[in-house]
């Protein structure tokens, strides 16, 4: 195998990630903290009062700041004029390879915050039912649109 170009996804993605952690972490805090008023005068309940709450805002605190870092870290990607060679993972490192010919169709895809930071995911589609979704997060949207073009010259509709 050739060595490979690898590329990192684009930095903005890290603030994305950062602010799905961010939400999610205020629904905890939220719920942590309707615990704490719900049993602010039971004196059998489960945490020290306050304890649910402060500990919701330090793990979702800290892992808005590491785990965004971590993951752009060890995210990185390929295209060749054969496949999409994708490389990710902070402690279980996940290696896949999408034969282009193999490339059953394609979407270029963005949710609301994505879209503030011009940012989609390339989404391909493979022939087979295991890992038949791949999805390459963290590019410009431009980026990506070109991406899909360049794939969809792979695709034929012979049969392989």
């Amino acid at each position: 195998m050739p060595k490979l170009d690898l590329r990192h996804l684009d930095p903005a993605v890290q603030k994305v990630w950062r602010i799905r952690i961010l939400i999610a972490g205020a629904v905890a805090t939220v719920a942590a903290a309707a615990y704490d008023v719900l049993n602010l005068f039971d004196t059998g309940r489960f945490l020290p009062l306050g304890l649910a709450t402060v500990s919701a805002l330090v793990v979702f605190g800290l892992a808005s700041w590491l785990l965004p870092r971590f993951r752009y870290r060890f995210w990185r990607f390929s295209l060749t004029d054969e496949e999409l060679f994708l490389e990710r993972g902070i402690f279980n490192r996940v290696t896949t390879i999408v034969p282009l010919r193999r490339v059953q169709h394609m979407d270029v895809s963005q949710d609301v915050i994505e879209r503030e930071f011009s940012l989609g995911n390339l989404v391909v589609y493979t022939a087979g039912t295991r890992g038949s979704q791949v999805i390459l997060p963290g590019l410009q949207f431009d980026e990506a649109e070109q991406l899909r073009e360049r794939i969809k010259l792979y695709i034929t509709d012979e049969p392989v």
